[in-house]
Parts: structure tokens; C-alpha cells; sequence
């Protein structure tokens, strides 16, 4: 069985790290098969919104396959690396909306996949944190960068220095998570963001992720003119029109993403 499950369903896919027997942890051919998922779903237009999550309910992931590690040269854990950094950075890079479902445990890499996410929701369960450090490495895919742009410089500095391990009460209050739920209502509340996400047009919607994303470390004024240039992408789009006519006609819009 592949190391990745991938379907698509109303307009959500949802992309499952499938190794529950080692926490759903990343070994070199789980991050090839992931990087090619995340590829094929970036240009698909029969997809709005993604959900990322784990097999099992013990690790949405426990990072890299440490196992695998101790078997590699130098030069091979290099390539992992770049390779993990790559791919979630191609996650982040999606047009479309990503979702954390984060069912476990979640540790270096496995962490660093959730916060290349856009939302984050985690049963009440779950830890997480980046703990390279305490291996005598950094994170490698993304987490220095992506932490301290998400809660600042010095609260990243404290988890990431220390090794931290958050719980999930803990994450939400730090503004890493979005939302802590019971495990039955993991997926569902999930579902109900992308629901909310996708009764909106959805060429607006990947043009506001693209203006927040690109907007986000520049100065004022050019993230003022990126925002200018993800609008005029909207104005010629049929569904802005659709928008005009259904609150004329008092009714709800049909977008068609076109």
C-alpha cells in the first residue's frame, strides 16, 4: 500500500500520511510519493480546498524516519532534508487552502507540515514542537522561518531553543492552532472550514491567499501593489459578475471557479 492516500471528494482533497506502525514518520520514498501529490493537486482545478493528516490516531507525524537516518551518508541527509524542505514548501506554495487535521503527535517534520498549513485544527490529545535540538540538529524544513513568522521572534526563540513540548491547549494559546476539538469532530470541523472556504469564489479565494502569502514580508507599499495586482485577476472572471447578478436577483451565487 502506498505511504500517501490521496481522494478527492466535493471539491476537498484529502491527503493521508499512511505509516501508523512508525507514527507516520518520513522516510525518503513517503516524501517523493508526498511531493508528487501535492504536484498533481496544485493545478487541478476540481480541487478548492486540502486537508493533511495522519493514518491512526496516536501521530499526525513524528517527523523524519529516524531509523532511515542512522542508515544514511552525509550526503543522503542532505538530500532528505532538501528534499522535506522542498515539499513543504510546495504545500505552502498551493493556490488552494490547506488544512492541518492533526490527529496525534506532531514532532520536527511532522510539525513543520502542519505549519506550512494555512489552518491548523488538532484533537486535544496531541503534543507537538520542534525538538531538533535535542537530537543535536535544527529544523530543517521550514520551522525557524515559519514559527517565528506565526507567533514572533522571541516566542519561537523560547520553543525552538528549548525543545518545548506544547500541548494542544498550550499551541492554541501561543496562536499556532486554530482550533482544538474532541477526535470525533477532527475531520467534520475540517470539512466545516473548507465549506466555509468554498461557498466563496474560488479564484477570489486563491487570490487573497496569494496577496496574504506574498504581502506578508514585504513593506506597506508593495504588498499594497501585490493586493492591487490579485484583484484585477478577479475583475474579469465570470463568477465576479455571478456575484452582481445573484445579490440582484436576491439569491445565493453559483461560482464555477471561472
Amino acid at each position: 500500500m502506498s505511504t500517501i492516500l490521496y481522494e478527492v471528494k466535493d471539491y476537498i482533497a484529502y491527503v493521508t500520511i499512511y505509516r501508523p506502525e512508525v507514527l507516520n514518520c518520513f522516510n525518503y520514498a513517503t516524501l517523493q510519493k508526498l511531493g508528487e501529490t501535492v504536484e498533481a493537486i496544485h493545478n487541478d482545478p476540481g480541487v478548492r480546498v486540502v486537508i493533511f493528516t495522519g493514518a491512526g490516531e496516536k501521530a499526525f507525524s513524528a517527523g523524519a524516519d529516524l531509523k532511515e537516518r542512522r542508515t544514511l551518508s552525509d550526503a543522503e541527509v542532505k538530500r532528505n532534508v532538501r528534499k522535506i524542505r522542498d515539499v513543504f514548501s510546495a504545500i505552502e506554495a498551493l493556490p488552494q487552502p490547506t488544512i492541518a487535521a492533526m490527529n496525534g503527535h506532531a514532532f520536527g517534520g511532522g510539525f513543520e507540515l502542519a505549519l506550512a498549513c494555512d489552518f491548523r485544527v488538532c484533537v486535544q490529545e496531541a503534543t507537538m514542537g520542534l525538538t531538533e535540538v535535542s537530537w543535536a540538529i535544527i529544523p530543517g524544513a521550514g520551522g525557524t522561518q515559519r514559527l517565528p513568522r506565526l507567533i514572533g521572534q522571541a516566542k519561537a526563540m523560547e520553543l525552538i531553543l528549548t525543545a518545548k513540548k506544547l500541548s494542544a491547549e498550550e499551541a492554541l494559546g501561543y496562536g499556532i492552532l486554530n482550533k482544538v476539538v474532541e477526535r470525533k469532530q477532527l475531520i467534520p470541523t475540517c470539512e466545516e472550514y473548507a465549506a466555509l472556504i468554498m461557498k466563496n469564489g474560488p479564484v477570489a479565494v486563491q487570490q487573497a491567499k496569494y496577496a496574504i502569502k506574498h504581502g506578508m514580508e514585504v513593506d506597506l507599499q508593495t504588498g499594497l501593489a501585490i493586493e492591487a495586482k490579485a484583484y484585477e485577476v478577479t475583475i474579469p472572471t465570470k463568477d465576479r459578475i455571478e456575484a452582481l447578478n445573484a445579490f440582484s436577483e436576491k439569491r445565493p451565487p453559483q461560482f464555477k471557479g471561472e
